[in-house]
């Protein structure tokens, strides 16, 4: 194997059973499916490395762990902060605006028609894939999706 064949990058599992595991790689979007499971579930994400097997190079193995942590989606019953609701009164409907976290994770504040919030929020929840691809490029356990009428927050957090 090559230096080249392997891939570097942070990986969330989207898929995964006794026998092998998928992982996506949240920056280039590149999927890997692995000729084994390494101990990982779904939803995991993981920084590490996977290389090619040898000798057709259409599986993978996950050749170094550096860091493996569960991610989670949860809708909240809290409101958003005054914070998020001010930013939402600034800016149009259906804008997005990010908000950098005090400490780790960022805050996406989404304004939507008042009577589609509930399906806004549905849609981020249900997006599993890309919601927690942001969240382990953010390095972040958890996604907190918080509305009010009108206002999607969007907290991803340690």
């Amino acid at each position: 194997m090559t230096e080249d064949e392997r891939v570097e990058g942070t990986f969330l599992v989207t898929a995964a059973d006794e026998d092998s595991a998928v992982l996506k790689n949240v920056e280039s979007g590149q999927v890997h499916t692995l000729s084994s499971n390494p101990g990982v579930e779904r939803h995991d994400a993981v920084e590490g490395v996977v290389a090619p097997d040898p000798p057709m190079n259409v599986t993978y193995q996950l050749i170094e762990v550096e860091s493996k942590w569960g991610l989670s989606i949860e809708v909240s019953e809290e409101s958003p902060t005054a914070d998020s609701r001010d930013i939402a009164a600034d800016q149009p409907v259906g804008d997005l605006t990010r908000k950098e976290r005090a400490g780790i994770g960022e805050i996406h504040v989404i304004t939507v028609p008042e009577g589609e919030t509930e399906q806004a929020v549905s849609d981020v929840a249900e997006d599993e894939e890309n919601t927690l691809s942001r969240a382990a490029r953010l390095g972040v356990n958890r996604v907190e999706i918080r509305s009010d009428s009108g206002v999607v927050a969007v907290r991803y957090m340690p």
